[in-house]
């Protein structure tokens, strides 16, 4: 089975894995996965705190999988080699806590998602850089062409997207613009809008449970379970 949730910001937002939250949990392998749509926050400060939380994460009967977002440690996140898995290109942070990497495609129970971390963080002027804020929190060329690259081998068709951030359509579409301003990376999402071939797209980073469009959805601290004829909540509220 996937889930599909939003940010977890390190423990802050961990309350919706507790087997209340998410009673189902008691029926999962680590043949079951769950995806996090960025600001994962678990590789900050290395402190005892941020360890204790994240073996916790990893002692779930799940595997984790990661997109990074605007508030992660990208210092810390570049000690993890970068290593092949389904298709795409991931850094095993523990034996069943994955990041994956921007611009990659995976198939994970016979779908594929493509997977582009990364966001804006609108309150950057306030941070500190490398140690509250980090510049690769949006993306290189680099990482923008390989995204484009790996949808082009695919004909441009995937099953679900997976990203912090939204195109820029939406955005204004919603009036966010005055908070969230348009930059490369959502002019850039929305240009893959318009070229892929895709069913659901999934992001966290706006802290809404907020179905967008019939096609994406902006999510937090809600879990989606992909089904075969779309998707259903398991916990948290409905979109």
């Amino acid at each position: 089975m996937i889930f599909i949730t939003g940010d977890v910001h390190g423990e802050y937002d961990l309350r919706k894995f507790g087997k209340d939250e998410f009673p189902v949990q008691s029926e999962l392998t680590k043949k079951d996965y769950v995806i996090i749509c960025g600001d994962f926050g678990f590789l900050w400060d290395e402190s005892k705190t941020e360890k204790y939380w994240l073996k916790w994460l990893d002692r779930k009967p799940w595997t984790t999988l990661w997109i990074d977002g605007n508030h992660e440690n990208y210092t810390l996140l570049s000690r993890y080699l970068i290593e092949d898995w389904n298709g795409g290109k991931i850094q095993k942070i523990t034996d069943s806590i994955y990041h994956l990497c921007r611009g990659s495609i995976f198939t994970i129970e016979g779908r594929k998602i493509f997977a582009f971390g990364g966001a804006e963080s609108h309150d950057k002027q306030f941070r500190t850089p490398g140690i509250s804020y980090w510049p690769q929190e949006m993306p290189s060329l680099k990482e923008l062409i390989t995204g484009a690259e790996n949808l082009n081998r695919n004909d441009w068709k995937t099953d679900i997207v997976v990203s912090h951030s939204l195109p820029t359509f939406i955005l204004k579409e919603l009036g966010m613009t005055e908070i969230y301003q348009p930059n490369t990376l959502t002019d850039y999402f929305e240009k893959l809008n318009r070229k892929m071939d895709f069913d659901l797209w999934f992001s966290g980073h706006y802290h809404r449970n907020l179905q967008c469009t019939h096609r994406h959805y902006m999510i937090f601290d809600s879990i989606a379970q992909i089904t075969d004829d779309g998707f259903s909540i398991v916990s948290g509220e409905e979109m």
